[in-house]
């Protein structure tokens, strides 16, 4: 009998790392087995600075994940995000020896490892290389080349570039974790891949993900990736504007932040005052909601003029290039009152909250649905893409006799003796889907993510 796709997506956060394990139902959907939560030490917008506390967070969120669902983890698909992360378009050829003969994968193969040679600026490393249009001998805007014919091959590439030395420091991270690292995936491609349609791909859109220690973003235009950023902001800068403009410690101001902030200013009325606890014995503080409103709209606006200018570069007022479908806002920071309605009016585009419930089977934990965990929903789609069996279910042995103790009193009906308990693993029947042909993007994605994954191994390996 084969054996269950397991999947397993692990997002290293700078608040929270997230360990999910789902797989497929019979009907397509996300079924979410586990889930796992910690608190982030040890990393700082997006990147590692301290292993040994990153390690002990992995761990933790791992084991609950495990205890949560009854699997053993063996490897997972990690996200990338960070401020040294950069993207940049190239275009490149081939010209191939028989234009009579049809164009397959070793031609795209060779096209991609072409582009992997550009030379980088030091201690930088392409993680990912994204087709987006073909060119065959002038005949631009060719979404699938294989099976055509032509002598010079030509594409536009979005290339993905960061710093060698912090995706080492993940993989270093996930090794030292006792698990394996199956896979990279850009966290922004992640949360995209669990929040938005293909419709909205198709017309236009920008996605922003607020999370705590960055904001990610990604364009997509007719189904293809455009633009990506990170720009080395997010929620924890506004906790730290409340800590100080309110001369309160941070879990109060994380607790004030979540419970009555706004990014709109004039919802507050003047009287309205929450009261916090002073520190050993001292006097409680009084504070405007208003201020507090203020203080937390200066840095949306600025947050979310950085984004705009990004979607600006791309050439979003270019009549060609405009997006139809607007943002979608998503991550813990979508979370904020009055966020969509700051957007659209410092943007002027329609702007929506993208919760990642539409790949999620129906009876799924409200929790999970949030925009919180956008990114880990789409990392483990990603790993259920690589057909991974990326989890075990851990089995236990039954016990080899139940005692049934007898009472002195006569009982009116002799109590039966309680048989044998039998667990039975591994007999669920399996409905088989049909595959679905891989497009030339997943094809160049695994193709590559498998060389790349070594790559990292044989250098982990190698450091030891």
């Amino acid at each position: 009998m084969e054996k269950e796709n397991i999947a397993v997506g692990l997002d290293i956060g700078t608040t929270k790392i997230v360990a999910m394990i789902g797989k497929k139902n019979e009907y397509g959907k996300l079924e979410i087995l586990g889930v796992g939560k910690s608190k982030s030490l040890g990393v700082k917008r997006g990147v590692v600075d301290n292993i040994t506390q990153t390690i002990q967070s992995i761990q933790l969120a791992v084991k609950d994940a495990e205890a949560n669902s009854g699997y053993k983890i063996k490897d997972v698909v990690v996200g990338i995000a960070g401020q040294h992360i950069r993207s940049i378009q190239h275009s490149d050829y081939i010209s191939r020896s028989n234009a009579e003969e049809v164009i397959g994968d070793k031609d795209i193969d060779l096209l991609i490892n072409q582009v992997h040679k550009l030379a980088m600026l030091p201690g930088e490393e392409i993680i990912h290389v994204l087709p987006q249009e073909f060119k065959i001998d002038g005949q631009s805007e060719i979404k699938e080349p294989i099976g055509m014919c032509g002598g010079r091959l030509e594409s536009s590439f979005h290339v993905v570039v960061g710093q060698a030395s912090s995706i080492r420091n993940i993989g270093r991270c996930i090794q030292s974790s006792g698990i394996e690292l199956s896979g990279l995936t850009l966290e922004p491609l992640a949360s995209a891949d669990a929040v938005l349609s293909q419709e909205e791909k198709e017309a236009g859109v920008a996605l922003i993900d607020i999370g705590g220690g960055t904001t990610d973003l990604a364009i997509f235009k007719d189904g293809i990736i455009r633009h990506t950023a990170v720009i080395p902001f997010g929620g924890n800068v506004i906790t730290d504007d409340i800590i100080e403009g309110c001369s309160i410690i941070e879990k109060q101001a994380e607790l004030l932040k979540v419970k009555f902030g706004s990014a709109w200013p004039g919802e507050n009325k003047d009287n309205e005052i929450v009261s916090i606890p002073g520190l050993r014995g001292r006097e409680p503080k009084e504070i405007s909601l208003k201020n507090l409103s203020k203080i937390i709209h200066a840095r949306v606006v600025e947050i979310i003029e950085q984004v705009f200018a990004e979607i600006k570069a791309y050439g979003h007022e270019d009549p060609r290039r405009k997006l139809i479908a607007g943002i979608v806002l998503t991550g813990g920071g979508a979370q904020l009152k009055h966020i969509k309605q700051l957007v659209e009016y410092i943007t002027g585009m329609d702007t929506r909250i993208g919760y990642p419930n539409e790949h999620l089977a129906g009876d799924s934990d409200e929790e999970i649905s949030s925009p919180l965990y956008a990114t880990a929903v789409g990392l483990v789609m990603n790993s259920i893409e690589n057909n991974s069996q990326s989890a075990i279910k851990v089995t236990f042995s039954a016990p080899e006799k139940v005692n049934v103790y007898r009472a002195p009193v006569e009982p009116v009906k002799e109590v039966e003796e309680v048989p044998e308990i039998e667990m039975e693993t591994e007999k669920e029947v399996e409905i088989e889907l049909p595959k679905q042909p891989e497009s030339t993007e997943t094809k160049i994605r695994k193709s590559f993510f498998d060389k790349y994954v070594d790559k990292i191994k044989e250098f982990l390996d190698n450091a030891e």
